[in-house]
């Protein structure tokens, strides 16, 4: 582990570039996820379709091909995205890596919501609230008690699927951090076993917290 020893500032610098990628990517992803899992919930048929078809094409596509499209093919049609840092493929890199994780939040998230009993969105609408605030009031906050697990399950997976955005070109975080240690003469088994360390540095805790966090909830039901 001589790059460890040898580049850990760098490491570290990799560690709070990637902590920062998934940061934006996970808020992105859960607030996007929720909403398309209302979508999904819905009423009208229009905001359903749009649910089920962001789903459907998000799931079943590649990672890199999503990534691609964020940031080649969205500027072709107008979408052109600020830089970070002087890196022009950070908010492309985050904005891919939240849409395609946001279709596998709504899907845990919709879970959450058929698992409420019937009763309680049907006693909701029989005092008069709407469908917005049934949802909101009523049936969310008793679904995302149950949807810690899953959506702890998707958010690891988003961790490690930001190394494919910075294999994508993301500069300042850990699979960056690997790319420049070999190119500066380190051994791939070096450089790649230190970012893996850092990644479970990442992971681990963020499994053991939201293990505690599942606990206390299930103590609250």
């Amino acid at each position: 582990m001589d790059a460890l020893i040898a580049e850990f500032p760098r490491f570290v610098s990799g560690f709070l570039g990637t902590l920062r990628l998934c940061l934006f990517a996970a808020i992105g992803a859960l607030v996007l996820g929720t909403l398309l899992a209302a979508f999904r919930v819905s009423p009208v048929p229009p905001l359903r379709w749009v649910g089920t078809s962001w789903v459907t094409v998000f799931r079943n596509s590649p990672l890199v091909v999503v990534l691609f499209l964020f940031a080649f093919g969205l500027p072709q049609v107008g979408v052109v995205f600020p830089t970070f840092g002087g890196n022009s493929f950070f908010w492309p890199g985050v904005a891919g890596l939240a849409a395609y994780t946001a279709a596998f939040v709504c899907e845990a998230v919709r879970s959450g919501i058929n698992s409420v009993p019937a009763g309680q969105a049907e006693a909701a609408r029989a005092v008069g609230l709407t469908f917005q605030q049934t949802l909101g009031s009523v049936v969310l906050p008793q679904a995302l008690r149950t949807v810690v697990p899953p959506l702890g399950s998707v958010m690891i997976a988003m961790i490690k699927n930001s190394a494919i955005v910075g294999a994508f070109g993301v500069t300042g975080e850990l699979f960056s951090v690997d790319g420049a240690l070999t190119a500066a003469g380190y051994s791939a088994l070096s450089s790649l076993g230190g970012v893996a360390l850092a990644y479970l540095a990442i992971t681990i805790p963020a499994g053991i917290g939201l293990g505690v966090l599942e606990r206390k909830i299930e103590v609250k039901r």
